[in-house]
């Protein structure tokens, strides 16, 4: 793990020098930058795994940061926030953040944290090789249609008229676990236990949260879903014909 890239976002130049310094003595490599266009010459010049950032930087709000980075690559990103209000954690997990930490922060804590995505992360990449490696010696039989939509899970790639829609780790697992279960109600708790997916004290909010991501991504009216239904007080149905 420790032959991974670190870069750390951070305006505050005491917070950012103590956490470069902090991962580097634990053996990674690591970056910085102190505003978003910094960083983004830092992710052009460099192969980054995950990206420690501050919600509030001096050219962008760190939220749309997030945003911007997801929906073009599956970076790994830990958002390092001031504000203790759950709705900012919530929209940042929205914006595809993959976890997140308040200030004043443990630095241990944020280790342990940055391990975790990275294992997991790794973990997924081993196992899409493996994936890769398979059904180049066999027939593909995990592709997925409803609606004007396919979803090629060896391949992890959701198309709509030949258009491939990104997902987060986050989001594939759950769409993979609802795929597995159509017509099936799931609740929050199974649902939960179906991703592998983790943040800080996992709730029935995580799960919301993915579905309302899946339903803006997917639905034609994210307010009216076809595919992904609400069964008040118990879960969610996966209501599309799979063919």
């Amino acid at each position: 793990m420790k032959d991974k890239h670190i870069l750390v976002v951070e305006d505050e130049e005491l917070t950012r020098t103590k956490l470069v310094g902090y991962f580097q003595h634990e053996g990674y490599q690591v970056s910085e930058a102190a505003s978003k266009a910094e960083m983004l010459v830092v992710l052009a010049n460099n192969d980054i795994n995950l990206v420690m950032l501050d919600i509030n930087l001096p050219d962008e709000d760190g939220l749309m940061i997030t945003r911007t980075l997801r929906s073009q690559s599956s970076i790994g990103i830990i958002l390092v926030t001031g504000r203790t209000d759950d709705i900012d954690k919530i929209v940042g997990l929205e914006m595809g953040a993959d976890d997140y930490v308040t200030k004043p922060f443990n630095l241990r804590e944020l280790l342990v944290r940055v391990r975790n995505l990275l294992w997991r992360m790794s973990l997924t990449e081993q196992k899409e090789e493996s994936i890769n490696h398979a059904i180049e010696e066999e027939e593909d039989d995990d592709l997925f249609r409803f609606g004007s939509w396919s979803f090629d899970i060896p391949r992890r790639k959701l198309c709509q008229n030949n258009e491939q829609m990104k997902l987060t780790k986050a989001e594939y697992e759950m769409l993979v676990a609802f795929i597995a279960h159509p017509g099936r109600v799931l609740t929050r708790d199974r649902l939960l236990n179906l991703i592998d997916h983790r943040v800080e004290a996992p709730n029935d909010r995580t799960i919301d949260v993915l579905v309302r991501r899946l339903r803006n991504k997917i639905e034609t009216d994210p307010k009216n879903p076809e595919y992904f239904i609400t069964i008040h007080g118990e879960g969610y149905l996966f209501a599309a014909n799979l063919s």
